[in-house]
């Protein structure tokens, strides 16, 4: 299977996501090419607003509950958005080595975070990540989100000016 692929998963949890009015994040994690969990964001609309159940969380508390013996090492967390920080540290802190996002985040991505200027824990973690896969489907995502004027979340934003501009 290809990263493609894959993507075209999250994709999909991130369109269902924005058919409910949510922010269109998506993910999927991938182990011996085969998704194990998905995530979609939730709590992004103005009557049940917050931060914490982000795509990637979501798939993360998944993936914590599964009952199978795997080597995290070998995970691939695939997202529709570059994980936030508090995505990405969760990510690194469950022992998932392997990222690989659509879209930029301008305004919240946080995997250009140099872990070598961190405290010791985090120093020698080595993470790959890939960018831009099926970025222009992600992003044909977003622009649909910020142009809803009944979507407030992130309204006039760094990320929603920039998305729209494109």
């Amino acid at each position: 299977m290809d990263d493609e692929f894959f993507m075209l998963k999250a994709l999909g949890e991130a369109e269902q996501a924005l058919s409910m009015g949510e922010f269109p994040v998506g993910c999927v994690l991938v182990y011996n090419d085969s998704v194990l969990v998905t995530g979609a964001r939730y709590h992004s609309t103005a009557d049940s607003h917050n931060e914490i159940d982000h795509a990637e969380m979501i798939a993360l508390r998944r993936f914590a509950d599964l009952e199978k013996e795997i080597d995290r090492d070998r995970v691939i967390l695939f997202s529709t958005l570059e994980p936030c920080l508090m995505c990405y540290s969760a990510i690194i802190l469950n022992g998932l080595r392997q990222i690989v996002y659509a879209y930029e985040d301008v305004m919240g991505g946080g995997t250009n975070l140099d872990l070598k200027q961190l405290n010791p824990f985090y120093q020698n973690m080595q993470i790959s990540v890939k960018a831009h896969v099926l970025r222009e489907r992600s992003l044909a995502l977003f622009k649909k989100f910020f142009s809803d004027p009944k979507n407030t979340y992130l309204r006039g934003s760094l990320l929603a000016q920039y998305t729209l501009e494109q």
